[in-house]
């Protein structure tokens, strides 16, 4: 049976940083088993954008993941806008636990966006980076049917537009929008302190690509939302950089980690093999 957000938590160490520009919570699991891989969570996510792949990443791996700086239970760096902003705390926070140890890397979404800044700033940190559905590219479709928050609303009526948005951005099947994940979704929304980003609908990844200098792999879902009618041209767009594969996950949407966490972790871990 799938653990539950608290059981998969519950196994892990919380951790804070404190950097120049605030607190940092990390979430470690089996921390000292070496080989660090870092997860960076979606846009008005948390660590918990990786609920399903925590526990069992960590069997081989020790894994961490990072409110990013805004978001969660992070602190907003004063004056941070958009990903842009977000590299250099995050360098911080790096250093702090990694030193200068070079590390795998793993960007969901808005994740990836701030890894795409991070490897062209501070390419020496990043031994391999797994863009994970990232936008950035020039492509992403803009999604009409997303609907947003009234001041007023009931608990109820959240609900509805959580379930309204979950389907058209990050699920392709509504049947995996439990009241759980609801849960987990206002509570997410209701911290995420950078609401007027517009990197993700640019073609910032591509200004940025030819200063990485690791390898690069690309794990997508086929039904993601953001890509519908493009999906066959982000491997040709990600040839400016290093990529050594790029897969796409049958039936899986936007947040294909989630949708479908095992086939995800076996493709994940290959990208990954030394």
């Amino acid at each position: 049976m799938t653990p539950t957000i608290a059981e998969v938590e519950s196994h892990a160490e919380r951790i804070e940083v404190h950097t120049d520009s605030g607190s940092q919570v990390w979430h470690a699991w089996n921390r000292h088993a070496g080989k660090p891989l870092v997860l960076l969570h979606g846009g008005s996510g948390s660590w918990n954008h990786w609920a399903r792949n925590a526990l069992p990443l960590s069997q081989t791996r020790a894994v961490w993941a990072v409110d990013l700086p805004g978001m969660g239970d992070s602190t907003l760096p004063p004056g941070a806008l958009d990903a842009d902003d977000l590299h250099g705390p995050l360098e911080q926070g790096l250093q702090q636990l990694f030193a200068q140890t070079a590390i795998d890397l793993v960007g969901f979404s808005f994740g990836g966006l701030v890894l795409g800044y991070l490897a062209a700033t501070h390419a020496a940190r990043v031994k391999r980076m797994v863009l994970v559905g990232i936008p950035g590219l020039g492509l992403s479709n803009q999604i009409t049917s997303m609907r947003g928050f009234r001041e007023g609303m009931t608990p109820a009526e959240r609900d509805a537009v959580h379930r309204n948005n979950l389907h058209a951005i990050m699920l392709a099947d509504e049947a995996l929008i439990t009241p759980a994940m609801l849960a987990m979704q206002e509570h997410n929304v209701q911290r995420d302190r950078m609401r007027r980003r517009r990197i993700a609908r640019s073609d910032a990844m591509l200004q940025l690509m030819p200063e990485w200098r690791s390898e690069v792999h690309g794990i997508w879902g086929e039904h993601d939302a953001l890509y519908q009618g493009s999906l066959d041209r982000i491997q040709g767009l990600l040839s400016a950089c290093d990529l050594r594969g790029f897969h796409v996950v049958p039936d899986a949407g936007h947040w294909v980690q989630y949708e479908q966490a095992e086939r995800f972790n076996q493709v994940l871990l290959h990208c990954l093999q030394d």
